[in-house]
């Protein structure tokens, strides 16, 4: 596991190192939209992070819904789930999606909300779900994360962070 991760970790080094010779520095918050909505819609899950009351991170693979035009993500949960306990207990989160091919990725750091609204649980439900939530009334809720800001990289789409510091481009919601 060790080996895997570490030759991961040099084939991505290697990639954004090639990158950083052909770097876009100027970046609109359009063109990031855009690339961070391609990599979030190929990818099957994601990491939602929340924080437990001792201030610990606490990161689960989720199942999101295709995300709003504002990126705005939902997903369904488990009303007693420790992620909803510590959603009321801190209602900021961060959503990560890793690009498919490993090459980059789009963090969302946002506040999140609990919807318990019929309607909204029936417009966001998805049917293979059926086994985990027998009573959709009672055992599904659901999770709006409205962003704040996120960061992306994308080599394949030249979304390169600093050559110093490697901070990634950022927009603001």
């Amino acid at each position: 596991m060790i080996k895997k991760n570490l030759l991961l970790f040099i084939l991505f080094s290697v990639s954004f190192v090639g990158f950083t010779q052909t770097k876009n520095t100027s970046f609109s918050k359009e063109a990031l939209l855009k690339a961070a909505k391609e990599i979030i819609n190929s990818t099957g899950t994601c990491a939602l992070i929340t924080q437990d009351k001792n201030g610990i991170s606490r990161v689960r693979t989720m199942d999101p819904f295709p995300p709003e035009e504002n990126l705005t993500i939902w997903f369904g949960t488990n009303p007693t789930s420790r992620k909803v306990a510590q959603i009321k207990q801190n209602k900021l989160v961060t959503i990560y999606y890793r690009d498919k091919d490993d090459s980059g990725y789009v963090t969302i750091y946002g506040k999140a909300i609990l919807v318990d609204n019929q309607q909204e649980k029936n417009k966001h439900w998805k049917e293979n779900w059926k086994s985990f939530y027998p009573n959709k009334k009672e055992s599904y809720l659901l999770i709006k994360v409205i962003p704040i800001w996120m960061e992306i990289v994308s080599p394949p789409r030249n979304i390169i962070g600093s050559d110093k510091t490697w901070e990634p481009p950022t927009a603001y919601f």
